[in-house]
C-alpha cells in the first residue's frame, strides 16, 4: 500500500518551502517532496543573492512586499536567522520612471528620496547615473539558500515530512479525492491535496498532472529563460574603495540590467550583474545546460565597462539559472479540485517567498482564497 499524506507540495524552493511550511504550522499532515534537494543548485532558488524591494510600478506589489516583509521578520525570528541584508535600493534609466516608483512608494508610507543624476552621483560615484534616482534604504539582499533550509526545518519541526532526490514522473487521480504520484524510481505517494511547486520544471509536468481540460487550456503560457549572472570584482582605486553597493535596477534604451551585492556566492568580493530576461528561452528546467551564452556575457561586459566605473570589468565567477515567466509578469496560484499550481515566475517572486507560501497554503486548506489575478485560469474555465 502507498504512504499517503493529506498535503504534498512537490518542489523545495523558495515557495514550495514556505507553503510546507505554512501548512505544517497550520497543523496539517505534510509531505514536501524534492527532486534533488531544497534549493538545488538547478533550480531557481539557489545561492546567497536575491533582490528585497519596495519598488513596484503598482501599488498592489508594493503592498504584497509589506505584507511579505512582516512574515520575513516572524521567520527570520523564529529560525534564529538573518535571512535579508539591508544594504538599499536604486532605481533609474529613461525607460525606469523613477519619479512613478516614488509616487508608488510614497502612496504605501514607504522612506524613499527622488535624487537628480547629479546628486546619486555624488552618493555613490561607482554607478554612471544617466536619469533621476529612486532611493529606498528599506530595500536589500535575501539569502534564498539559507531561507528556504530555514522554512523547510520549521515545516519539519511542525510535523512534515521530507523526501528528497523523489523525481515525479506523473500523477493520476484516484476514484475518490486525492492523487497517487509517482516517481521516477517507481516509488508512490498518494495525496489528498498536491501543491505542485516546480518553477521550471512546471511546463514540462503540466502535461502529466490530471487537471481539467478548461483550465488547462486557459493557463498562461509559460516561458522558462536559462538566465545568466556575471560577478565583477569592486575596484580599490582610491575614488572607489570603501564605498557602499546597493541593489540597482537600470533600464536603459538598449538593455534592462540589474545588480545586487553577490554575497556568500562570490566571496563578498564582488556585484552580481545581469541583464533581465537575456538567456536562451528553454522548453522546461529539464533542457537546461548550465553553459553561459558568450554573446550574454559580451553584452553584460559591455553594460558594466558604460555603466558601473566602479567595477572591473572583467566578471570573475559566472553562473546560471533559471526565469520562469508569464506573459504580464503576474503570479499563478491556482486550484482546480484538489490540485493547486504555484508559480511564482518571472524574476520577481523571491521576495513574497513567506507570504506566496500563505497564499497557497489557504488556497489548498480552502481557509481563504487569493488575489484575483493570480487566479485566471479557474476563472476562465468556470466562465467557458
Amino acid at each position: 500500500m502507498a504512504e499517503s499524506s493529506d498535503y504534498v507540495v512537490v518542489g523545495a524552493g523558495l515557495a514550495g518551502a514556505a507553503t510546507a511550511w505554512q501548512l505544517a504550522a497550520g497543523g496539517h499532515q505534510v509531505t514536501l517532496l524534492e527532486r534533488d534537494i531544497p534549493a538545488a543548485h538547478d533550480g531557481s532558488s539557489h545561492g546567497s543573492a536575491r533582490i528585497f524591494r519596495y519598488a513596484y510600478p503598482d501599488p498592489f506589489y508594493t503592498q504584497a512586499v509589506q505584507d511579505s516583509k512582516a512574515l520575513w521578520d516572524g521567520l527570520a525570528l523564529e529560525a534564529g536567522k538573518d535571512l535579508i541584508t539591508p544594504v538599499g535600493a536604486v532605481d533609474y534609466g529613461p525607460k525606469r520612471n523613477p519619479a512613478q516608483l516614488a509616487d508608488v512608494l510614497a502612496g504605501a508610507g514607504v522612506d524613499h528620496e527622488l535624487l537628480s543624476a547629479a546628486e546619486a552621483r555624488s552618493r555613490w560615484p561607482q554607478i554612471a547615473f544617466d536619469t533621476e534616482v529612486l532611493w529606498h534604504p528599506g530595500a536589500g539582499v535575501i539569502e534564498a539558500e539559507t531561507s528556504v533550509n530555514a522554512m523547510v526545518a520549521l515545516a519539519v519541526r511542525n510535523g512534515a515530512k521530507v523526501l528528497t532526490g523523489w523525481r515525479l514522473e506523473r500523477v493520476e487521480r484516484l476514484g475518490g479525492a486525492g492523487y497517487r504520484l509517482h516517481s521516477s524510481t517507481r516509488e508512490t505517494l498518494d495525496a489528498g491535496n498536491l501543491v505542485v511547486s516546480a518553477g521550471g520544471w512546471l511546463p514540462q509536468l503540466l502535461e502529466s498532472l490530471p487537471l481539467p481540460a478548461g483550465f488547462l487550456a486557459a493557463l498562461p503560457e509559460f516561458t522558462v529563460r536559462q538566465e545568466q549572472a556575471f560577478h565583477f570584482r569592486y575596484r580599490e582605486d582610491s575614488g572607489f574603495s570603501g564605498a557602499s553597493w546597493p541593489t540597482f535596477i537600470h533600464k536603459a534604451p538598449d538593455i534592462q540590467a540589474y545588480g545586487l551585492p553577490g554575497g556568500r556566492d562570490a566571496g563578498f568580493a564582488g556585484q552580481k550583474v545581469a541583464e533581465y530576461n537575456g538567456g536562451p528561452r528553454i522548453r522546461s528546467a529539464a533542457a537546461q545546460t548550465g553553459v553561459v551564452d558568450p554573446a550574454n556575457r559580451t553584452r553584460v561586459v559591455d553594460y558594466v565597462r558604460r555603466h558601473l566605473p566602479g567595477l572591473d570589468p572583467e566578471p570573475y565567477a559566472e553562473t546560471t539559472c533559471l526565469f520562469t515567466n508569464t506573459p504580464n509578469e503576474d503570479f499563478l496560484i491556482d486550484r482546480a479540485d484538489n490540485l493547486t499550481i504555484v508559480s511564482p515566475c518571472s524574476g520577481h517572486g523571491a521576495k513574497f517567498a513567506p507570504l506566496i507560501g500563505q497564499w497557497a497554503a489557504d488556497l489548498a486548506t480552502g481557509n481563504a482564497t487569493v488575489p484575483g489575478r493570480f487566479r485566471s485560469a479557474s476563472t476562465a474555465a468556470l466562465t467557458s
